[in-house]
């Protein structure tokens, strides 16, 4: 289970901040305070999923470098922001995060029980797996997809297809952030499943990987050929393979 904790920032910690940290910790939820400042947000960060509630009094916000640091350090680790403030105040920092950062925007003044279960019900999504990114592996090697599976289940949703048809057909009911595709597959091949990806409304924008078990310079050509988000050579390790996949959503947060 993940740290549930939230960081409560703001410029001074005023009477109402305190009345809603209260009631953040009387559910049992850790809470702390931290001005707006870098060095201190930076200093309470401690959960891949952090949630920041950040409160506005009239014209008093965070600077810009403030919330570029919160918003890059959201699109690296994952998290969101409650922003709380006059509707004027919420416009402006609307206008610097992306729509995806954002849990929650409360006018002042703020609905108390609304905003403790805000909190809550973003944590039980954490814990439920429900805010991670999703990854469907397409790949004829039950081995293969079942290392991968491995590999990948603690940091990702992870969905499993032996074919291309039967990926299609998932895909039919099912949402996905990216799709690991084999290229060499029998019957449907990964890129006959790639055209019929592309030629749908409902998938052509689902991000595809590659996956391929041959490194020499024709085989690769023929892959990025295909135009494909990237690809991977089967022979690569599940630190490079982590490591790939993390930079690749950090680069797309809005997926």
């Amino acid at each position: 289970m993940s740290v549930r904790r939230i960081i409560f920032t703001a410029e001074k910690e005023s009477f109402i901040v305190r009345v809603l940290m209260k009631k953040i910790q009387d559910t049992g939820l850790d809470c702390v305070f931290v001005p707006y400042k870098i060095d201190n947000i930076f200093d309470a960060w401690d959960s891949e999923e952090q949630l920041i509630a950040l409160y506005m009094e009239d014209d008093v916000r965070p600077r810009e470098d403030v919330l570029h640091f919160i918003t890059d350090k959201m699109e690296e680790q994952g998290g969101q922001l409650i922003l709380i403030g006059a509707k004027e105040d919420l416009k402006i920092v609307n206008e610097h995060i992306p729509k995806g950062l954002i849990c929650r925007a409360f006018p002042r003044p703020v609905d108390n029980e609304e905003f403790v279960n805000t909190v809550t019900r973003y944590y039980d999504k954490v814990d439920s797996g429900e805010l991670k990114k999703s990854i469907l592996i397409v790949d004829d090697d039950p081995q293969y997809l079942g290392l991968v599976r491995q590999w990948l289940s603690q940091d990702y949703k992870v969905s499993l297809a032996s074919s291309g048809l039967q990926a299609i057909k998932f895909l039919g009911k099912n949402k996905v952030d990216l799709i690991l595709l084999d290229h060499e597959m029998p019957v449907t091949t990964g890129p006959q499943v790639l055209e019929m990806l592309r030629s749908d409304v409902e998938t052509k924008s689902i991000p595809v990987m590659f996956l391929t078990g041959k490194s020499d310079k024709d085989s690769v050509m023929a892959v990025v050929a295909l135009h494909p988000e990237g690809y991977f050579l089967k022979s690569i390790s599940r630190e490079k393979l982590l490591k790939e996949l993390k930079e690749f959503f950090i680069l797309h947060p809005n997926l």
